[in-house]
């Protein structure tokens, strides 16, 4: 089978083929209002990826790098089964759940001096260490820790044997290229492989490869190694939060048949069409978003500036569903257990 398409095209694909999703213009122009005056405002910069968000870097160094390396490796699948029991953690007072705990877990490693970002430590880390690392603060923990823990054996050996044990060599291999980093990225680590066939044609999403790229964008600040000239050829990272934001402002649509699966707790299997349909089509909103966004900066007689890319719109939709669960919790997320989300 031929390459697969990579996110922006697949997005595109699925939507002009999808059954059970639609993508709403209407509401994607209306979204494009709100966010195009949040960006005029300014409260939606590159910035609020460390000054909202206590636990990620607040540095800029090969430490912050290779955490978020380390972060993006594992970042899947952090919701509970039963909205009742969640894998939480404590962390300087405060209680974290989701993809926040985990981020908590880590902090809370390296502050007790476990070097849990180091590839040379994880790389060879037993299943007890990572259990101890993970430790929730209820009875539920983690999920799929042994399937976490064959990706660090994995991934951990790959980064000291290609990159020197530093995801920032990485980095500098990609020459300031957002694409040319996630073509890095995907070629050498398989856990980041996320692929599908939707109606016979081999379909990329790559939401853990495309968020690190974004993650490493943001934590460098859009600086130095991390001044990626085509940070906009990134699109939006396809999980089950950002859905959620999507259809509640009216974005995307779902059928009938499909909310009704959700509402039951339907359990999907990466690669169903539903899903597809589901990731696919957010991509594709984001993008057309995104256009207007740009649209509406060129009738005001200006331009957007560099770091206003579908990654920052992504980032408040994600924002918006965990800040607002009650309301976009009408219609539940999808729900996958895997490795891509």
């Amino acid at each position: 089978m031929a390459a697969p398409l990579p996110p922006r095209a697949t997005g595109k694909f699925i939507t002009e083929n999808s059954k059970d999703v639609s993508v709403d213009m209407e509401g994607v122009c209306s979204l494009a209002e709100k966010l195009f005056q949040m960006i005029d405002r300014k409260e939606l910069t590159l910035k609020g990826w460390k000054f909202l968000h206590e636990l990620n870097p607040q540095g800029s160094g090969e430490d912050a790098v290779n955490w978020v390396f380390f972060a993006d490796t594992l970042n899947f699948s952090f919701w509970s089964e039963n909205q009742d029991k969640k894998y939480l953690v404590k962390y300087k007072g405060k209680e974290y759940s989701g993809y926040w705990s985990f981020c908590a877990a880590i902090n809370r490693a390296l502050d007790e001096g476990i070097p849990i970002t180091s590839a040379s430590y994880y790389s060879n880390i037993t299943l007890d260490q990572l259990q101890y690392v993970f430790r929730s603060d209820t009875d539920v923990p983690i999920t799929l820790i042994e399937t976490r823990l064959e990706i660090l054996h994995q991934t951990g050996k790959i980064l000291m044997e290609k990159f020197g044990g530093s995801f920032l060599n990485c980095v500098k291999k990609s020459e300031k290229s957002a694409e040319k980093l996630l073509q890095l990225v995907v070629e050498n680590f398989p856990s980041y492989g996320d692929e599908a066939v939707f109606q016979g044609k081999k379909v990329a999403f790559y939401k853990r490869a495309q968020i690190l790229v974004g993650d490493t964008w943001a934590v460098l600040e859009g600086k130095n190694e991390g001044a990626f000239y085509d940070i906009q050829k990134i699109t939006m990272f396809a999980d089950y939060r950002v859905p959620q934001s999507l259809l509640h402002f009216g974005a995307i649509r779902y059928s009938e048949d499909l909310v009704k699966k959700l509402k039951e707790g339907w359990l999907f299997q990466n690669g169903d069409r539903e899903e597809l349909e589901i990731r696919g089509c957010s991509i594709w909103a984001v993008e057309l978003i995104y256009e207007h966004v740009q649209e509406l900066f060129k009738k005001k007689g200006g331009h957007l500036s560099n770091e206003v890319s579908p990654i920052l719109l992504n980032n408040f939709l994600w924002d918006f569903a965990r800040d607002n669960r009650k309301a976009v919790d009408v219609v539940p997320f999808h729900r996958v257990r895997c490795i891509y989300y």
